[in-house]
């Protein structure tokens, strides 16, 4: 399943989607399905005007971001899982050092909180989600990471075998079962948080939310923005890819919630 969802994202991402539309669209036009072609050729025009040149992006983003706010700070933390997906593997193996990508809010609000709950331990749950699979993962390059933030190395849990949020679940829950491990934070994207929330129950995990690293104002209205053609189109793909794990999840019968 982890092959298949890696490839099948790699085709249906707005950008990769409208390639292969137009693509489709040429190979009609030299069999003379002149009609056929245009209509696609239209839907690939509306599809990339749409990734590039609207708000659709925040504002899917901003729906999910809602779904679960920050509570009050816990009065008792027994650990905190962090999931991964903070770290930029490959530039950090060429590179040396701690490479992170616009994920790395959770890496900075774990460590806040470490500060916080002395007493805390901390569970980081990701291994390397690539094809090659030869990168040092999240949770390996964690314990250096912390180290270098004035965390006692000590206090980690590492989880190295997953690729995806699934996999983060299944193999987390078995750490936290074995080292007894209750009144945890679940700490990542506030936009990735309903579909970790419902994984993790699926686990029989009652873990408290911690959203970070918003990706949206939350005041975002839908409409046109021709200002920052770039940084939309990277919001709809995430945006995208979120919204169709969750489609998948919830017409597959997973769950009972489209956003759970």
């Amino acid at each position: 399943m982890f092959v298949i969802g890696k490839i099948g994202w790699l085709l249906v991402q707005p950008l990769s989607l409208t390639f292969l539309m137009i693509l489709a669209a040429l190979l009609l036009v030299m069999l003379r399905r002149v009609r056929l072609a245009g209509a696609i050729l239209s839907l690939a025009v509306l599809l990339l005007f749409g990734t590039l040149f609207t708000s659709v992006g925040a504002w899917g983003l901003q729906v999910l971001e809602a779904r679960y706010k920050r509570p009050e700070l816990p009065a008792n933390v027994q650990c905190m899982v962090v999931l991964g997906g903070a770290f930029d593997l490959e530039v950090t193996a060429g590179r040396g050092g701690f490479e992170v990508n616009q994920s790395a809010d959770r890496f900075i609000e774990t460590a806040r909180l470490a500060r916080l709950f002395p007493g805390a331990r901390i569970l980081v749950s990701g291994g390397d989600g690539s094809f090659s699979g030869t990168y040092r993962g999240d949770a390996e390059l964690a314990g250096d990471f912390l180290s270098a933030m004035g965390i006692d190395p000590a206090r980690l849990l590492v989880e190295t075998r997953s690729r995806n949020t699934a996999e983060n679940a299944t193999e987390t829950a078995a750490i936290l079962k074995r080292e007894q491990l209750a009144d945890c934070l679940l700490i990542t994207s506030a936009y990735h948080m309903p579909r970790a929330m419902a994984l993790f129950r699926t686990e029989r995990l009652s873990l408290t939310p911690w959203p970070t690293d918003y990706r949206a104002s939350g005041h975002v209205e839908l409409g046109i923005d021709f200002t920052q053609p770039t940084l939309n189109s990277q919001l709809t793909s995430t945006a995208a890819r979120e919204w169709l794990a969750l489609l998948v999840a919830y017409f597959s019968g997973r769950n009972s919630e489209l956003v759970p």
